[in-house]
């Protein structure tokens, strides 16, 4: 693409081939006359965001389509394979206008539905907050408000688009990475450290299709990086802040674990069990207590900072940690103000 990095992952959402006797006629005229269901204003936003390609160039509305073109129009996110239920669940409402939504998601609560989650979603949520609805056959996995998405049993701040206009502008933000999204996670292990960078790739792991790994091979990982800062040691863990430069599945419970400090009680990335401290019973007895505090990976998405898609003001966001983290922040440092004299294990 011309104004956009190609390393980000992109989905094909639409595709056109210009019919061989068609006259000369600017692609935006074209799309619309050709695309069910999509408003020529959307059209011309994704156009002037830089999501309508011929070939591999990205193109203006003025662009005269010839025979044999082929249009494609992409988006950062999946297109949608299933009927999206609107749900009367509560909704934690940071921020609202007329073009932007602001959410802070429960841990627990999935984003999307799918994997056997197929209602009590955030998405499900939204939808009939918004009063939106969609067919099976509808294009998008997100109902055009979605932008970015974090996991099941992250909390956290989410941000919304109510429009198209909004939604394309927002997602482009993303795409080139000027989104500032911070978040505190508690992890195993006194990082040497005060601050540092993670640079790696990641990719499905291919023994197991529910977790991620490092994968440095452009064809098969994506390319991600992670800035963490030390924020409190407790000597067996750590809290720390962690900036997203990219926003990959997993980004900070692959990286973390990939630099031996796996996040506090991540059963998937081996931080469900006792990584650093001692060996003796009462010990391991307050690890189990610990877990059971904080069923989860101890993981918060607790800043949001962004330009208005409308507005252009940059508005910033930030959420307070829910109870099972600050609670389970509070035992470590009852623990660690009384820390036994023993090596680690």
């Amino acid at each position: 693409m011309d104004e956009l990095e190609t390393e980000q992952e992109m989905y094909e959402h639409f595709r056109l081939v210009v019919d061989g006797g068609q006259a000369p006629l600017r692609i935006d005229s074209y799309m619309v006359a050709h695309m069910e269901d999509t408003s020529r204003h959307r059209v011309q936003q994704a156009i002037k965001e830089g999501f309508v390609q011929v070939g591999d160039r990205t193109v203006k509305a003025n662009y005269i389509v010839r025979p044999g073109d082929v249009i494609r129009f992409i988006m950062p996110y999946k297109r949608r394979g299933m009927e999206i239920i609107p749900q009367d669940i509560p909704l934690d409402i940071v921020y609202e206008d007329d073009d932007v939504l602001v959410v802070n998601k429960p841990a627990g609560m999935c984003v999307h539905p799918g994997h056997g989650n197929f209602d009590g979603t955030l998405v499900n949520a939204l939808a009939h907050y918004l009063g939106l609805s969609q067919a099976p056959d509808a294009e998008d996995e997100r109902l055009g408000i979605l932008v970015h998405r974090i996991d099941k049993d992250t909390s956290g701040l989410l941000l919304v688009a109510k429009n198209d206009e909004a939604q394309l502008r927002l997602a482009k933000q993303f795409y080139v990475h000027s989104i500032d999204r911070r978040y505190r996670a508690i992890v195993w292990g006194d990082i040497k450290e005060e601050e540092g960078t993670i640079d790696a790739g990641i990719g499905r792991d291919p023994n197991d299709r529910l977790r991620y790994r490092i994968c440095n091979d452009p064809e098969l990982g994506k390319h991600a990086v992670t800035h963490y800062r030390v924020l409190e040691r407790f000597g067996y863990v750590t809290l720390v802040e962690c900036r997203l430069e990219t926003g990959r599945t997993h980004q900070i419970r692959v990286h973390m674990a990939s630099i031996g400090h796996p996040l506090f009680n991540d059963e998937r990335y081996g931080g469900a069990e006792i990584r650093k401290g001692t060996i003796y019973s009462k010990y391991k007895q307050f690890i189990r207590n610990c877990f059971e505090l904080c069923p989860r990976q101890a993981l918060h998405a607790k800043t949001l900072g962004f330009e208005h898609p409308v507005t252009k003001k940059w508005l910033q966001f930030d959420s307070e940690m829910p109870s099972d983290m600050t609670e389970l922040l509070e035992k470590w440092r009852k623990y660690s103000g009384n820390m036994p004299e023993e090596d680690d294990e």
